[in-house]
């Protein structure tokens, strides 16, 4: 592993992992769940996600973007961390669209025609990424790249590659000892 993968897959495996029965948010039962915001809320590791992320990109050949973000509320402290290491302007995608102020869904500095790369924190089947994707394009920005801290599932690069998104993903649960899709 990268040493801020690694790093982080000891934070994930110290904060954030359980074990039990849950329902994940794709509908689908596990033995083993990951609160990433247990993780990525952490002053201690902001810096750390921010560094994974990056590195995920670097060791992948890299990309350029000029702005990241992703769908509220989860992919909100990784957004932020992305900025602080990497300089980019940070924004959120709401799941619905404001009906006062200025509306729409996305909040921040995204601008039309900005080269955006759109995070989230764990994902099974990549909904809540996807889904970002979209409101993204819709706003005229060209999605360079999709990066989540934990692929959970091993679908979503798939999915991506179907719309002509790259994908970084930094951890998969074999990195965190448990079977893909588990």
């Amino acid at each position: 592993m990268r040493p801020a993968q690694d790093e982080l897959a000891k934070a994930l495996h110290t904060y954030a992992i359980r074990t039990g029965r849950f329902t994940l948010a794709s509908g689908r039962t596990s033995e083993w769940y990951v609160d990433g915001r247990l993780v990525t809320f952490r002053g201690d590791c902001i810096e750390l996600v921010g560094r994974a992320v990056l590195e995920a990109l670097d060791a992948a050949g890299g990309v350029a973007f000029d702005a990241v973000g992703g769908l509220a509320i989860g992919a909100d402290p990784v957004t932020m961390a992305v900025s602080l290491v990497s300089g980019a302007r940070g924004f959120a995608v709401r799941k619905e669209a404001k009906d006062h102020g200025v509306g729409g869904r996305i909040a921040g500095p995204l601008e039309p025609d900005d080269r955006v790369l759109v995070v989230d924190d764990t994902v099974t089947s990549g909904g809540s990424l996807l889904q970002a994707v979209d409101v993204v394009r819709e706003f005229g920005c060209s999605v360079v790249g999709a990066s989540a801290l934990l692929d959970r599932g091993g679908e979503l690069g798939t999915k991506l590659e179907q719309i002509a998104v790259r994908y970084f993903p930094v951890l998969t649960a074999p990195d965190l000892g448990f079977a893909p899709g588990s």
